[in-house]
């Protein structure tokens, strides 16, 4: 790890039950391209295993992988540390769980799954690797939980993550370590009794023909209440698999 990947997301994961079918989905309304990896001691199960990355220009930010019998459908973003164990023995004490102890994957790095005090799930990861933070797949991140809730203390300890001093309508910006954003908190609200959770922001040239055309292809809205900002900037939608996802620009 290079110490300006600390704090940032490095990587996400998404877990589907029809990868074939999320494959065309992504590649229609994100330009996405795939590579297949073959891994000798896949991560999620072990044994020998297709790992599918996706691909924008010469980036790779996203891998696809059949749903583990232990996981739900859904994207899982990757936030990059120090020290995966460290980090993981503190998250019991700021109020959160751990999913999954650290873990290795061959080639990439050390890995963990937690949920934060609302229940957000988000990765740990350590990338023993020179690529660079991705940017051209994914912008801010997108957090939904109940309105106003966030656990701030959290992110600060495990992340050095700070909040924004300036605030944009109903959107509050989190900051990493050298001071640029890495997520947004949306005081959009997710159905009674959800727990919060992680959105990605698939960057497109165009909000609104991305919206058309992921439609087309079986998107449907989220189930979460949102303002008119949210829904303009960043629409929160479901693929057909049902993993929320979000658009934008930037």
């Amino acid at each position: 790890m290079t110490q300006s990947k600390a704090g940032q997301i490095v990587w996400h994961d998404l877990f589907t039950s029809d990868r074939a079918c999320s494959m065309a989905f992504y590649q229609h309304v994100a330009n996405w391209t795939y590579e297949i990896e073959r891994a000798t001691d896949f991560a999620w199960g072990g044994g020998e295993k297709d790992f599918v990355l996706a691909i924008s220009g010469d980036e790779a930010g996203a891998g696809l992988a059949e749903t583990p019998p232990e996981q739900e459908n859904g994207w899982i973003a990757y936030i990059e540390v120090p020290d995966v164990d460290v980090a993981v023995k503190r998250v019991g004490g700021l109020g959160g769980k751990i999913v999954r102890e650290p873990f290795e994957v061959p080639g990439v790095g050390c890995n963990a799954l937690v949920r934060d005090p609302l229940g957000a799930l988000v990765g740990i990861s350590l990338s023993r690797h020179s690529f660079p933070v991705p940017s051209q797949q994914f912008g801010p991140e997108v957090y939904v939980s109940n309105g106003n809730e966030f656990p701030q203390a959290f992110y600060a300890e495990l992340f050095g993550w700070q909040v924004s001093p300036e605030r944009e309508s109903e959107c509050v910006g989190l900051l990493g370590r050298p001071g640029d954003l890495v997520a947004i908190q949306h005081t959009a609200t997710w159905p009674s009794g959800s727990n919060a959770a992680w959105v990605p922001c698939i960057k497109v040239a165009s909000v609104s023909d991305a919206c058309r055309a992921a439609e087309t292809q079986g998107a449907r809205p989220a189930s979460v209440d949102v303002n008119e900002t949210v829904q303009v900037h960043n629409p929160i939608l479901c693929d057909p698999d049902g993993a929320p996802f979000a658009f934008g620009t930037e």
